[in-house]
């Protein structure tokens, strides 16, 4: 048993407290001293445990932020790539006009090329300053990784032009627009 100090000794020969009474103060002031009972964390460990999530919280979220600017330039990377490697060689001397947004643009095709926009077979897509003819299935794969690129695609439904009124859509719908018009 550990030694009991002085006032504890006079307590028990005045019969205030007993023999376990001094033995069981004694064991709490050992482990008291060899740090065994749990310590409340201070205002300070506690502030520095707040900043150390708030500093992890950041990082994690500066991570996810850096992934998907990663991830955004290896899309784009691979529209470039894609519409590189499947464009179509652009020849003729009749033009071949488009609305880009709110300006209508002008490509110079030959006739074969001109049919195969109208149907469908062939996309218009951006590229760098220009713009590219690819086939359908190039055009999925650069729809697939970033669709703002694809600017003409006649197969698409809701491809057509609308006024704005439906009421006008709906009686003009009726008058047929001859094949060879070309504006």
């Amino acid at each position: 048993m550990a030694k009991a100090n002085p006032l504890q000794e006079q307590l028990l020969k005045a019969g205030l407290v007993k023999k376990s009474q001094v033995s069981q103060a004694a064991r709490e002031q050992v482990k008291a001293r060899h740090g065994k009972a749990p310590v409340a964390p201070s205002e300070s460990q506690r502030e520095a445990e707040r900043l150390r999530a708030e500093k992890a919280e950041r990082d994690r979220a500066l991570e996810a932020e850096r992934k998907a600017k990663a991830h955004a330039q290896e899309l784009q990377a691979q529209v470039r790539q894609i519409i590189e490697a499947h464009k179509v060689k652009r020849e003729g001397e009749s033009e071949y006009r488009f609305n880009d947004g709110t300006l209508i643009r002008t490509l110079l095709v030959n006739n074969v090329l001109r049919r195969q926009l109208a149907s469908g077979s062939l996309v218009i897509a951006r590229h760098g300053e220009g713009f590219e003819l690819l086939p359908r299935a190039a055009a999925e794969k650069v729809r697939e990784r970033d669709a703002s690129v694809i600017v003409l695609d006649n197969s698409q439904p809701g491809s057509e032009p609308s006024t704005g009124n439906a009421e006008d859509d709906a009686y003009y719908a009726q008058f047929q627009v001859p094949d060879d018009l070309v504006w």
